[in-house]
């Protein structure tokens, strides 16, 4: 494979990488680009939409080309505007997602290096470790216990053993087990392995490329799905009552159907994807100047709805800058020997150098100068990698012509298997912990005539001392769990390292537990035991991956949304079973991959501004559902009661669709209002119920204004048609506009919750607007007329009783218990699996789509 290659096992140098870069192209896939017809096709996918769609063509072949032309203006907007919106945010998306990168450690000019996998090519020599994807389609020149899931591929969910001995060309992909296969996971062992084929050239690669995208709803979709239908019931069955009430009054066919439209119409917010897009887009521009990325922009709404969150302690509650700071002996007192052991032991060759992909090995590795003097002379004949089983690494070593077996892990698995403990090992390693230090554990015994290693060989050990590292409290963190806990999120801390290391890091930033629970004590536990421990407890301290996930899975059941936030590949289980997986860009590739979030900053910080954005962006989204769906059900309402009792249509079909153009077009600045504090201490989910009773109880006092303008315009300025049409325009868009700044918050209008400066300019120039529609020589082509002053008199005082009514109605209503309802569900297959690693190699070898 080698000489086919025209390469060796000291790989390729940087002019023949480049050169084959060049020729081959870069190691990616373009399944998954941003396309504007995609875009487009989701815009006109809305049930509201379609009814508008339908409507209009039915007004233009009805005759009237005029409620047809605001219909389909209506219809422009709506779509343009969202189609806009949702392709910028997607570009955006698109151009952040190459701000994150996968990296491989590659073999160049005879060392190695990390390279980008975008730009691996034919030849290239390459480490496989641990957690990794690999980056591209591999033939294997060296294995150390290499395991891979394949399950991508193969739809094998146990992990293939791999070897370099030879199979059939012809093998199936099963079969090969001298192969690995660009997406699948290295899940134990490690390997050297050279490329030979990268990007659509690869086994993943063909089945990936042909792939569309099928993305399944999220929660927030959902909700606005059920809300589409709810408007579709309410618009059929009232159209049917108007129409069935003005035939039986034997009006002209015609004019009732046109009229039945136009309350059809008028009923539906008709700028809802507009509005929702719009908040979409602009929460994720903001969220991208926060550093927090969002792989479907509909998940910004998800990520606002957690109040649980699941951390590891890494890098999150500390700086994730580990340092070596002792090497100690059973007693604590620094012994050269320890430190020796240690580095002999790490994942890096100590004939040849380079770099570790373990944290811990990396930090001992690079803090010893003279390391390079304390393995002078020692041959290291064969390792087994760490695993998460075992929490351990070995080596077997040949120092001076006497071969030892090295052992280095976790103190409580490394100490389990000690022969003769010194009295003084475990108060050492209690101090060091109450010290908050990170500790690795080092034993070893003669190996006579051993040549290979197995976890067998991991027995009747003598410690050796301890390697001590330092990963200080990040001084943020204690604002940001200010933040979380402002925002209602209850933090609970799932580790690997030991329990007293934990709670101190804990303890040091005032973060209050209310109990430690262990891996080991997780295990003895009952399904209610361990549910009831899952509430109770705030720091789980030494424990496993599949632990970690069924924590997620049991809180979950309770009814609470969970969100995890992780980068080992121990946390891949655990990221995909969270309502919301949140990495970071510094994780592995297995984590990134299993995210919906990713923080280009491991800081909870940026995570709360996730949250409260999230969370913003449904507050306004609801401001709109609910002012729209409250007031155009009272206006319709009287427009069909109006016209079983009046002569005449008390407001023609182009009027009422005018009407709610103008309205609506006053509603596109809600996504750039204030929301008040209180509204983002817990998450809000999408009830229809709660819509519903709403609508019926703000939707009738809409409907009063409305009968007391009709009195107004009857009884005192005894208004002809033309006349009470005008009138009941005017003070329908008035009323409809202006009650935003009371729905908008349970607070006091202005004194104690003041709007954005954006909504009051719009609202104040539609009304504008709407009056001098009336006015302007055009107003006798939309059927109106000029009004007397004493209307706008008595305009004013009934909007400030409307006003006042609906403030005095909202105190009552939202004194009575309010319930929210949500669930998410989460569904994945075989070909789900490979979409989402698509994605991951579409973007230059960067960060994947979740779906």
């Amino acid at each position: 494979m080698l000489d086919r290659l025209a390469t060796s096992a000291d790989g390729l140098s940087s002019a023949q990488a480049a050169d084959r870069l060049a020729s081959h192209g870069p190691n990616s896939l373009r399944t998954h680009q941003v396309s504007a017809w995609a875009v487009l096709r989701r815009q006109l996918n809305n049930a509201v939409l379609i009814l508008l769609a339908v409507s209009a063509v039915v007004s233009f072949f009805l005759g009237d080309s005029t409620q047809a032309v605001i219909i389909g203006l209506i219809l422009a907007v709506s779509i343009g505007l969202g189609f806009l919106n949702e392709y910028r945010a997607e570009r955006a998306s698109a151009a952040l997602h190459s701000r994150v990168h996968h990296t491989a450690l590659v073999r160049r000019d005879g060392h190695y290096v990390k390279v980008d996998v975008n730009d691996l090519v034919p030849g290239d020599v390459i480490a496989l470790t641990l957690g990794e994807l690999v980056p591209a389609d591999v033939r294997l020149i060296a294995v150390n216990g290499l395991e891979c899931n394949e399950s991508i591929l193969t739809g094998e969910s146990t992990a293939a053993e791999k070897s370099v001995e030879p199979v059939p060309a012809d093998a199936a992909l099963a079969d090969a087990t001298d192969l690995a296969f660009m997406g699948t996971v290295v899940s134990a062992g490690d390997a050297t392995a050279v490329v030979y084929a990268t990007g659509a050239d690869a086994q993943f690669g063909k089945i990936a490329a042909g792939l569309g995208e099928r993305q399944p709803e999220t929660d927030f979709q959902a909700g606005l799905r059920r809300f589409s239908y709810l408007l579709l019931q309410v618009a059929i069955t009232l159209t049917v009552l108007i129409l069935v009430t003005n035939l039986l009054l034997r009006r002209p066919v015609i004019d009732s159907v046109l009229f039945a439209l136009a309350i059809a119409v008028g009923i539906t917010p008709q700028l809802l994807p507009a509005v929702v897009s719009t908040s979409l887009a602009t929460g994720s521009r903001r969220l991208a100047a926060c550093k927090v990325l969002v792989k479907r922009l509909v998940c910004i709404e998800d990520l606002g709805d957690i109040d649980i969150l699941i951390t590891d302690k890494t890098g999150t509650l500390t700086e994730g800058r580990i340092t070596l700071i002792e090497a100690v002996d059973a007693d604590g007192t620094p012994a050269q020997d320890v430190l020796r052991y240690g580095l002999l032991s790490t994942d890096v060759d100590p004939a040849v150098g380079g770099t570790s992909a373990n944290a811990l090995d990396a930090a001992l590795w690079e803090s010893e100068a003279g390391r390079h003097v304390l393995t002078a002379g020692v041959h290291r004949i064969a390792e087994l990698p760490f695993d998460h089983t075992r929490r351990a690494t070995s080596a077997l070593i040949d120092d001076a012509g006497r071969r030892v077996l090295v052992v280095k892990g976790a103190p409580e698995q490394i100490l389990d298997h000690c022969v003769a403990l010194p009295a003084a090992a475990q108060r050492t390693l209690d101090r060091l912990f109450a010290d908050g230090r990170r500790v690795v554990a080092v034993a070893s015994r003669p190996a006579p005539g051993l040549d290979a290693i197995t976890a067998a060989d991991e027995t009747e050990l003598t410690l050796d001392g301890f390697l001590v590292f330092a990963d200080q409290p990040k001084e943020a963190a204690r604002d940001s769990l200010q933040r979380m806990a402002e925002l209602g999120i209850e933090l609970k801390v799932a580790t690997g390292d030991n329990p007293q290391v934990a709670e101190k890091v804990c303890a040091d930033l005032g973060l209050i537990s209310r109990g430690t629970v262990t891996g080991a004590h997780l295990d003895g536990l009952d399904d209610a035991e361990f549910e009831a421990a899952a509430q109770s407890a705030t720091v789980f301290a030494r424990i496993s991956p599949e632990q970690k996930a069924r924590l997620i899975t049991v809180l979950r059941r309770t009814g609470r949304s969970v969100g995890f936030l992780g980068d080992g590949v121990n946390d891949a289980l655990a990221l995909h079973a969270a309502d919301v997986g949140i990495s970071v860009d510094t994780a592995t590739d297995v984590a990134k991959d299993a995210a919906d979030v990713v923080l280009l900053e491991k800081d909870l910080g940026v995570l709360a501004t996730g949250v409260a954005e999230g969370r913003r962006i449904f507050a306004n989204t609801i401001k709109y559902v609910l002012m729209g769906t409250s007031s155009n059900f009272g206006n319709m309402f009287s427009a069909a009661a109006a016209s079983a009792v009046l002569t005449f249509l008390p407001m023609l079909p182009s009027q009422i669709l005018l009407n709610n153009l103008l309205y609506d077009t006053s509603q596109l600045a809600i996504p750039t209002d204030r929301v008040d504090p209180e509204q983002l201490h817990a998450p809000s989910h999408w009830n229809i119920a709660f819509i519903r009773r709403f609508m019926l109880t703000f939707g009738p006092i809409s409907s009063l204004f409305d009968f007391l303008t009709f009195g107004l315009m009857l009884g005192v300025l005894h208004a002809g048609p033309v006349e009470f049409r005008t009138g009941w325009f005017v003070e329908s868009l008035a009323t409809q506009t202006l009650i935003i700044f009371a729905i908008r918050t349970r607070r006091i209008p202005f004194l104690r919750s003041k709007p954005s400066g954006w909504l009051v300019a719009t609202t104040v120039s539609v009304i504008a607007v709407g009056v001098a529609l009336t006015i302007l020589p055009l107003s006798r082509d939309l059927g109106f007329t000029p009004l007397p002053w004493q209307f706008f008199g008595a305009l004013a005082l009934l909007t400030v009783g409307y006003l006042v009514l609906v403030e005095i109605t909202k105190k009552v209503f939202y004194a009575e218990p309010m319930h929210t309802a949500g669930e998410s569900v989460r569904t994945r297959g075989r070909e789900h699996r490979i979409h989402r690693r698509a994605a991951r190699f579409s973007h230059g070898g960067r960060l994947p789509a979740r779906y």
